[in-house]
């Protein structure tokens, strides 16, 4: 969009310079004109004059609108860069973890896994650490302090069961309403359970609030 604009100001402007060069050819023939004619009455001479200059003020009038037209061209180029620069600038909004990441400092993740799916122990494996990635990967960018608390602890784990998927949707509204973010993975069903099946919670934050949500349940 650039290059486009930068092309068709400097196209505007070679046209502009051949416009002046015109009118002041037509100018100049007219005055030459003038010269050379026979003398001839008033009223013809005022007819001749006025109608040199309203032609003279029809091309200039032309140059008016292909300038203006290529000064609104600028104008939108200009606010296109604006819009794209405020995008790249926007930050993401953080998550309220963070400031907890300031005032606390023994952090955990806890993993719960759905027991009642009877997943074998390389499913669960697996279950586990795309939990583990989702989470961490939401908060990268919206909670960086807490991310670096957590590794500062080590990156602790605990992997803990539940029974049901309803139990599980419990614990996460318990987590949100505590302000611990939280990932849930749902599987595709190609291996050992139904598709679109929630296998693993993961939820972040100061140990002591987690403990608020899965301390009453027992390790897998």
């Amino acid at each position: 969009m650039g290059v486009s604009a930068s092309l068709l100001t400097a196209g505007v402007a070679s046209f502009f310079a051949a416009a002046c060069f015109a009118a002041g050819y037509l100018i100049a023939v007219y005055s030459l004109r003038a010269s050379l004619k026979p003398a001839v009455n008033d009223d013809e001479k005022d007819f001749e004059k006025k109608r040199s200059i309203l032609g003279v003020r029809r091309f200039l009038s032309l140059v008016q609108t292909v300038i203006s037209g290529s000064a609104g061209v600028r104008k939108n180029d200009d606010a296109m860069v604006t819009v794209d620069r405020g995008r790249k600038s926007k930050k993401p909004v953080l998550l309220e973890i963070e400031s907890l990441a300031e005032i606390l400092e023994d952090f955990k993740m806890v993993l719960v896994v759905r027991n009642d799916l009877k997943m074998g122990k390389g499913k669960i494996a697996a279950q586990c650490s795309h939990a583990t990635l989702g989470l961490y990967k939401k908060l990268h960018d919206r909670a960086p302090k807490a991310l670096s608390r957590w590794e500062m602890c080590g990156q602790v784990k605990v992997v803990l069961r539940t029974e049901s998927e309803e139990d599980m949707l419990v614990l996460q509204e318990r987590a949100k309403s505590l302000k611990l973010p939280t990932h849930l993975t749902i599987d595709a069903g190609r291996t050992q359970i139904a598709p679109n099946s929630r296998t693993v919670m993961a939820i972040l934050g100061p140990a002591d609030v987690v403990d608020e949500v899965t301390g009453g349940l027992k390790l897998l």
